[in-house]
C-alpha cells in the first residue's frame, strides 16, 4: 500500500507490471528507466533478480514535476513479476503492498490462453493478499501490436476487459517505446486520483 515517508516528504506508490512470460514486462521497465526524466539523484538503479529462465526487475523514481499531495511529492516504485508459473511464490511476494497494476498481454493469437491464465493468476494472488481488482487500480496494455499475427484489440478486450466497468487499455510495441508511457501515465493518474479522493495513506 501507499506509504508516506515524513523524513523525505514523499508519498511512495508501488506499481507492478504483471503478465505471462515474455510478454514485454521487462521491456516496459527498461524503456521507462532509460527515458524517464527524474529529479537529480532520485532515480534508482534498475535492479534485476535473475532466475535460470526469468527475472524480476524493479527501480523507483521521483519525477521532476512530481505531483504534491498534502505537501508530499509522489515517488513511484516500479516492479515486474516473473512470468513463469513455477515462480508464483515470487509473484505473490512482489504483489505485497501493491497500489496499481499494469497487466501486459501478448497480442499474438498463440498467447491468448497464457494471457487469460496469467490474468486469472493475478486475481488469485491478489485474493491471497485479501485484495481484488476492485480495490487495486489497473490498466491493460496489449503489447506486440507490431507483429503480423497480432489479434484484434476487440478480441483481446473480449477476453481480458469483458466486465461491467471496463478499464483503460493501450496498444503497445514496447521495444519501440510505443504505448509504454501512455500506460504508465494512465496508471499513475488513476493512483493519484484515488489518493486525492480517498484520504491520506499510512506513514512508514
Amino acid at each position: 500500500m501507499a506509504m508516506l515517508n515524513p523524513a523525505t516528504r514523499e508519498l511512495q506508490l508501488k506499481i507492478v507490471y504483471y503478465g505471462p512470460a515474455m510478454c514485454g514486462k521487462t521491456t516496459n521497465l527498461v524503456q521507462v528507466h532509460d527515458q524517464v526524466q527524474a529529479a537529480a539523484g532520485t532515480k534508482g538503479k534498475l535492479v534485476s533478480l535473475a532466475t535460470s529462465s526469468d527475472r524480476t526487475l524493479f527501480f523507483d523514481f521521483l519525477p521532476i514535476e512530481a505531483m504534491s499531495i498534502k505537501g508530499f511529492k509522489t515517488k513511484f516504485q516500479l516492479y515486474t513479476v516473473p512470468g513463469q508459473v513455477i515462480y508464483n511464490a515470487t509473484r505473490q511476494l512482489v504483489l505485497r503492498g501493491v497500489d496499481g497494476v499494469v497487466f501486459v498481454a501478448d497480442s499474438q493469437y498463440s498467447k491468448m490462453a497464457e494471457n487469460v491464465e496469467s490474468f486469472e493468476n493475478l486475481e488469485q494472488n491478489l485474493s491471497s493478499l485479501k485484495l481484488s481488482l476492485t480495490d487495486v487500480p489497473y490498466i491493460l496494455q496489449y503489447n506486440k501490436r507490431d507483429l503480423r499475427n497480432a489479434a484484434p484489440i476487440e478480441y483481446m478486450d473480449f477476453l481480458l476487459n469483458n466486465r461491467d466497468v471496463q478499464v483503460p487499455s493501450f496498444p503497445a510495441a514496447a521495444h519501440k517505446c510505443e504505448g509504454v508511457f501512455e500506460s504508465l501515465n494512465m496508471i499513475t493518474r488513476l493512483l493519484l486520483n484515488k489518493f486525492i479522493n480517498q484520504g491520506t495513506p499510512q506513514y512508514t
